[in-house]
């Protein structure tokens, strides 16, 4: 893609993600994630009343005196995107793919962040890291995002969830709101979401175009494997060749559901050709009750 080209999507996704951030969501990203972690402040003298398990025993044994911690909200919060570059993304069969809702659903989250002064960082995989973007602030580090959002080249065509959960527990220390936007074609990420989710406030989101949830009755078909290249012949006259496709995908949806509550993270899924604003808005509103 050469620069103008670049420049002029960019812009595009810009113009639209940043408006929505800016007048729909504002208000609903603040209610939802401000105010979910406590960072230490200070220490003072223990008082009557005050929770045993806030005491500082460094403190309190140096001065032979009780002391307490003393911890307030977080103003400032870290956001990272986890975004899924794999082959299986780059699918659609109406008029978006599943890659470019994941574009603009990881902008919209990008700016809503910038928009309360939060931090934002990336981390783009496949079945490797493909690229990190440290958190940083302001509207020039969430445009980068989008950059490589758009123009990365990948150099591996598979997804390993597994991996890029296990680096933002490397390199992200801190306790961050995390967005994990896939169509989650894979599995084995169990323990790695697990340990995320104890350090992290995880949103799972899976994008899906509406033909993956079932076969169309076309007769023979020939399909295939995006990441892995594999080819098969469907016959999609037979009834129970369409059942069992369906049965797949519906378990496959409600095991990636089930995990995320197991584990303590939240989940939403989007349809490529409905209305992400509704169901971002539905999700903000519940998660700031």
């Amino acid at each position: 893609m050469d620069t103008n080209e670049l420049i002029k999507k960019v812009r595009k996704i810009e113009i639209k993600t940043r408006g929505l951030s800016k007048h729909i969501f504002s208000g609903e990203y603040q209610s939802a994630f401000k105010g979910r972690g406590m960072s230490f402040s200070e220490v003072r003298d223990y008082a009557y009343g005050d929770d045993v398990r806030n005491i500082d025993w460094n403190v309190t044994a140096r001065t032979g005196e009780p002391f307490v911690k003393v911890f307030e909200e977080e103003r400032e919060l870290t956001v990272m995107l986890l975004v899924d570059l794999s082959k299986s993304a780059m699918f659609g069969t109406q008029s978006n793919f599943k890659s470019e809702i994941i574009t603009e659903l990881a902008a919209v989250m990008a700016f809503s962040a910038i928009n309360n002064n939060d931090k934002v960082g990336a981390i783009l995989f496949t079945d490797k890291i493909e690229k990190y973007i440290p958190p940083g602030k302001g509207k020039t580090n969430t445009l980068r995002i989008i950059r490589e959002l758009i123009n990365h080249e990948v150099e591996s065509d598979g997804t390993d969830l597994n991996k890029a959960l296990e680096y933002l527990n490397n390199v992200q220390k801190k306790r961050a709101i995390v967005f994990v936007l896939s169509d989650y074609m894979t599995d084995g990420y169990e323990t790695a979401l697990t340990v995320a989710a104890r350090r992290h406030d995880i949103v799972g989101m899976q994008i899906y175009d509406e033909r993956e949830t079932e076969l169309p009755n076309v007769g023979l078909m020939h399909v295939r494997d995006a990441e892995t290249d594999k080819t098969r012949i469907l016959d999609t006259s037979s009834k129970v060749v369409r059942e069992r496709y369906a049965n797949w995908f519906a378990e496959h949806t409600e095991n990636f559901r089930q995990l995320f509550a197991k584990t303590g993270a939240n989940s939403l899924r989007i349809n490529t050709e409905e209305d992400y604003v509704k169901e971002l808005l539905r999700f903000f509103k519940q998660r700031g009750r």
